[in-house]
């Protein structure tokens, strides 16, 4: 059963300093975590484990968002099918990377994927309530104990779907100083073509904060929910305790399922 949703856009254009002086060679969406193949456990990009996740929610056209130097990105995903790049040679922010992917998306709903990471689940609910709330966005949302350190949503009134606790999102805003919520942004959204136009709008002096753009449609009268991860992991792969932390897991518990 697939979603609608057959696009996603993924922003691999990012230095990955905090990962340093491995990413200093090689993008951090190549970096492994661990699969298994033929009852075998295997190490495998992470760009991989994304596109096997966003594969089984229905999506089948791929757009990577690359920097400057990214030709071992491109060299390893040349030839696949329903794959293409376009390139942000200015880092400018994950809103300006995930404007780059306008074209690509056309008029469709997409998904757009950070390359610091992957979920250990809920892609194809998301879509789910994606299609049938006729939503503008969907974000999947975290609890955190540090809310001053991410994305933060405000949320309303709530809802079940597949299992899910869902919110209507009043609001949302990046590292606030006095949080709304303790419901954390995780960096995987799903979003009608109207976020270029909202991102278009982000008046910003430095880097272009994808947050900022998703409040301008939820200010334009845009539908936008959240629904809540409870059991889920975000494999983190973008500094180097996270990553070990995702090396970890990945070896207990995707070798056993993937």
């Amino acid at each position: 059963m697939t979603s609608g949703i057959s696009k996603a856009i993924i922003t691999a254009a990012g230095k990955g300093s905090r990962m340093k002086h491995m990413t200093s060679i090689m993008p951090k969406i190549l970096l492994p975590l661990f699969s298994s193949e033929e009852s075998k456990r295997v190490t495998v990009p992470i760009a991989d484990l994304i596109m096997k996740s966003l594969s089984a929610a229905g999506v089948s056209r791929f757009c990577f968002v690359v920097g400057k130097n990214k030709s071992i990105l491109t060299d390893y995903m040349f030839g696949r099918d329903g794959t293409t790049f376009v390139f942000q040679n200015d880092p400018k922010g994950f809103g300006d990377a995930v404007l780059k992917g306008k074209e690509f998306a056309g008029g469709d709903a997409a998904f757009v994927h950070a390359d610091d990471g992957v979920l250990t689940g809920g892609y194809r609910e998301a879509a789910s309530l994606f299609i049938e709330k006729k939503a503008d966005c969907v974000l999947l949302l975290r609890k955190t104990d540090n809310p001053r350190r991410y994305g933060i949503a405000e949320v309303g009134r709530q809802e079940e779907h597949m299992g899910y606790m869902v919110y209507e999102v009043k609001g949302v805003e990046e590292k606030p100083e006095k949080p709304k919520s303790e419901y954390m942004l995780s960096a995987v959204y799903l979003f009608k073509p109207k976020i270029f136009e909202s991102i278009g709008k982000v008046n910003a002096n430095g880097e272009v904060e994808l947050t900022d753009g998703i409040q301008k449609m939820i200010e334009g009268g845009s539908k936008v929910y959240g629904m809540l991860l409870e059991k889920e992991k975000w494999l983190n792969v973008g500094d180097t305790d996270s990553y070990y932390t995702a090396l970890r897991y990945s070896y207990e518990h995707l070798s056993k399922q993937l």
